[in-house]
């Protein structure tokens, strides 16, 4: 266990891309003096359109770069790679603590009152046998809407948040939801709180979107201690660094926009 003089063990957070960065905009929120290391897996994206091997590939190669930068718990910020690699990574990498993320039907059907919900979320994420788990184990009776967001990821990583090219692709996304008469929503990609304000105009005030990377935030947090043996003084500011395998102005442009982090971001060859 390190003394109080060893370096502090940064939190490791990745994702196919930057929709992570909702996860560490929690985490931030929370605590300011836990060192977060982001990694956006940009030029290997997306996860969540491409075979599930691709994701586990992915996901090994990026958490050895951030073990090796001393990194003792990771995020894994991206429901495909948490839906197609986490346990595989567990059982790999056992001196790891892992959090994963998940789509948050649990909450959904907890909150919904008519018993019809929709999820929107990668197709991987959707056709996996860890969301038929989540569905058989807390859905039974209700309506689940799935819908496969096929390349809305890749567009909010191409044209930011705001970018009205998204348009079409949210209007055809949120219709199934709409038809449905879903009274709850579950965003199933980290990516999609970005445009979570875009979402909601369509499907209207009374539906109400469920976006878990609070929860996630929080759990990770309670963990944090065990694994790095320290208490940082609360009055730390601790550094944020941010890592990307493809595109550094994509990454630095929604830290800046989401964010409100206007820090160097760094290309990396994984």
């Amino acid at each position: 266990m390190p003394d109080a003089l060893s370096p502090i063990p940064p939190i490791g957070i990745f994702d196919s891309g930057v929709g992570g960065l909702s996860v560490l905009r929690a985490l931030r929120r929370r605590r300011s003096d836990i060192p977060l290391l982001y990694v956006a897996d940009s030029g290997h994206a997306p996860y969540g359109d491409r075979d599930p091997a691709h994701a586990l590939q992915r996901s090994i190669r990026v958490t050895e770069h951030l073990m090796a930068q001393g990194a003792r718990l990771i995020i894994v910020a991206c429901n495909t790679a948490t839906a197609r690699a986490i346990d595989t990574l567990r059982q790999r990498y056992p001196e790891v603590t892992w959090v994963g993320v998940e789509p948050g039907v649990k909450p959904a059907v907890q909150h919904s009152s008519n018993g019809r919900i929709g999820v929107l979320a990668t197709p991987s994420t959707l056709s996996s046998p860890r969301f038929d788990s989540l569905i058989d184990r807390f859905a039974q009776g209700c309506e689940v809407v799935r819908v496969p967001c096929q390349g809305l990821a890749a567009a909010i990583e191409k044209g930011g948040p705001s970018d009205p090219a998204l348009d079409p692709l949210l209007d055809r996304y949120c219709a199934p939801v709409i038809q449905a008469g879903a009274d709850t929503v579950v965003l199933g990609c980290t990516h999609y709180p970005f445009v979570a304000e875009r979402i909601a105009a369509r499907l209207g005030p009374q539906v109400q979107l469920l976006d878990t990377a609070d929860a996630v935030a929080a759990h990770a947090l309670h963990l944090w201690p065990n694994c790095s043996g320290q208490r940082i003084p609360r009055e730390t500011q601790a550094p944020v660094r941010l890592e990307t395998t493809g595109d550094a102005t994509v990454l630095a442009r929604l830290a800046r926009e989401g964010l409100g982090l206007d820090i160097p971001v760094h290309a990396i060859d994984l």
